[in-house]
């Protein structure tokens, strides 16, 4: 029996057709399968991972941050550089130095100054935290050195677990765990060392 060209083609489309077909059905089984509800556990897999695509950074050279109070300016900081992390949890800027910062008082007068080699702003605690040869100046030529401090934006207050030393016109003190005004008129000092010269 001869077949013609014709039923050769027909054959050779046929074979042809199911070639494309079968890969597009195992496709296809394939595709159904993974649409189905995923367990509580991968369901877990991918939340977590998406939260961890969601951080970002951003980054800035010769920095300079202005903290507002009841519209006024309280605090100015510059550094350098500085990186900011944004996380679902975590929001904070890590300035590197030298890093300076102002304190003013509510007529807008600088208070407080003070300088470190770097710094790093908590927003969601608002906090600057100064790290590494911290010194601090105020307008009553009041000063104070310690290697960290921590400036808490609710009670306005500067704290330090760590050794510092204080010095006004007319003594110096020096001990562990501050905890003060930002002017340094009234402070505690947890374990005192120094000298004192009553008039």
């Amino acid at each position: 029996m001869r077949s013609s060209f014709r039923d050769w083609a027909m054959q050779v489309t046929g074979i042809s057709v199911l070639r494309n077909l079968l890969p597009l059905s195992i496709l296809s089984i394939l595709i159904a399968g993974a649409c189905s509800d995923l367990s509580e556990y991968d369901s877990e897999q991918v939340r977590t991972s998406l939260q961890d695509s969601l951080i970002y950074t951003t980054e800035s050279w010769d920095v300079e941050m202005v903290l507002m109070k009841e519209g006024s300016a309280r605090i100015l900081i510059e550094g350098s550089y500085a990186i900011t992390y944004h996380t679902p949890d975590r929001k904070e800027t890590q300035i590197q130095g030298p890093v300076y910062v102002q304190l003013f008082d509510t007529l807008g007068n600088v208070e407080t100054e003070a300088w470190s080699k770097r710094a790093v702003y908590f927003e969601v605690r608002s906090e600057f935290e100064l790290y590494d040869s911290v010194q601090v100046l105020t307008n009553q030529q009041r000063e104070m050195y310690t290697d960290f401090l921590v400036w808490t934006e609710q009670t306005d207050r500067i704290t330090s677990p760590r050794f510092v030393t204080i010095i006004t016109p007319t003594d110096s003190i020096a001990g562990r765990g501050f905890d003060g005004l930002t002017d340094l008129t009234e402070y505690t000092i947890d374990e005192i060392s120094g000298r004192l010269q009553v008039d």
